[in-house]
């Protein structure tokens, strides 16, 4: 184990260049979601309002747009970079990334193979982040051993971040075939794909993204996001230590927007609960009461409320953390289409503006 340190470190995000380029993406699972009329809708059309709610994003001007990977009925995406591809064809230059790519249960072969093919079809506009996941499907239905959960991840990781410097590759493990002076095709007219680590909050995990030199994406689910201010710390002494220039660091966090904070609380809560009771009967978790929810907007990493609200709550974020950037998981649960939209707009159009605004006054 690796001693994490929990004295937190101040950090000077106003002298460091990389805070010149702060950055705004979205982040979706695809969940199944009703209409407005509050019926199930088809996975088949989720994957189709996915697919115009990146069209949004793009033309609005966000940087980025995520899509995970999930093999469980309440998602619809069980393959992100299919997804991605159709996207690419609609769009001209929004980011596309995964969040995040299951590596322990994939190939990085494919993966390398099938994220240059986007960047390909995008004109460089792929981004891969790997992780392991927050649920297991993946692995009964792909054949792998959850007692090999670490060494798949560990391994994988270091070949897909071998395979991304697009020479030879010559690699051995105990979880795949080994590789000797192979080429992996195609190339990338750029020669790089982008390379981010979705990391929960483990120190081990913080070291092992920087030792391969990818970028950190904390995951920051819950609580107050200043408490992950001393894997950031970590992070950016790790990457010195391996030898690697430094790399920006993006938060991923849940939330809605609307015209108001009481708007945006009332339109999220019943399909954020919906989600939260779902996964808790798998998990064990208790039924999320309103105040809860309520506790964890006004002090913990749920932004629900207004854009006002959400800028200056995303403002403290990364200047608690000192990320570069900021991607917001803008479906969770059963949120209607129309409203995922609305979000979508208010983030683009005002949310991001008041946050830049801000941050550079």
């Amino acid at each position: 184990m690796i001693p994490l340190v929990l004295a937190v470190t101040t950090w000077s995000w106003y002298s460091d260049p990389l805070m010149n380029e702060i950055k705004f993406g979205l982040d979706t699972f695809g969940d199944v979601t009703v209409d407005d009329a509050g019926q199930p809708i088809t996975s088949a059309q989720v994957i189709r309002n996915v697919v115009a709610q990146a069209v949004l994003a793009d033309e609005l001007g966000i940087y980025g747009f995520n899509v995970g990977e999930h093999h469980r009925a309440d998602f619809a995406i069980s393959a992100p970079d299919t997804v991605l591809a159709g996207i690419a064809t609609v769009t001209k230059k929004i980011i596309l990334g995964t969040g995040v790519t299951v590596l322990s249960s994939d190939d990085p072969v494919r993966v390398f193979q099938r994220f240059a093919t986007l960047d390909a079809l995008s004109n460089g506009r792929a981004e891969i982040t790997a992780g392991r996941g927050s649920f297991i499907e993946s692995f009964p239905l792909f054949g792998y051993d959850l007692g090999d959960y670490g060494i798949l991840f560990e391994e994988k990781l270091d070949l897909l971040a071998q395979l991304l410097k697009e020479d030879a590759v010559t690699w051995q493990g105990r979880t795949r075939a080994p590789l000797n002076n192979q080429q992996v095709y195609p190339k990338t007219e750029s020669g790089q794909i982008r390379l981010r680590v979705g990391v929960g909050g483990t120190p081990e995990s913080v070291v092992r993204t920087a030792r391969v030199g990818a970028q950190l994406a904390l995951a920051i689910i819950g609580g107050a996001p200043e408490r992950f201010s001393p894997f950031a710390d970590l992070y950016r002494t790790s990457l010195k230590e391996f030898g690697h220039a430094p790399q920006p660091i993006s938060i991923h966090s849940p939330g809605h927007i609307a015209e108001t904070d009481q708007q945006a609380q009332e339109e999220y809560f019943p399909h954020y609960q919906t989600m939260h009771a779902r996964i808790g009967a798998e998990r064990g978790w208790g039924p999320l009461t309103p105040q809860q929810y309520l506790a964890e907007i006004v002090h913990g990493s749920l932004y629900v409320g207004s854009p006002e609200t959400i800028a200056k709550k995303i403002v403290r974020a990364i200047q608690g953390v000192g990320a570069q950037r900021f991607d917001l998981k803008y479906a969770s649960g059963t949120t209607p289409h129309s409203k995922l939209m609305k979000s979508i707009e208010l983030y683009g159009t005002k949310v991001i503006p008041l946050a830049r605004e801000i941050l550079n006054s």
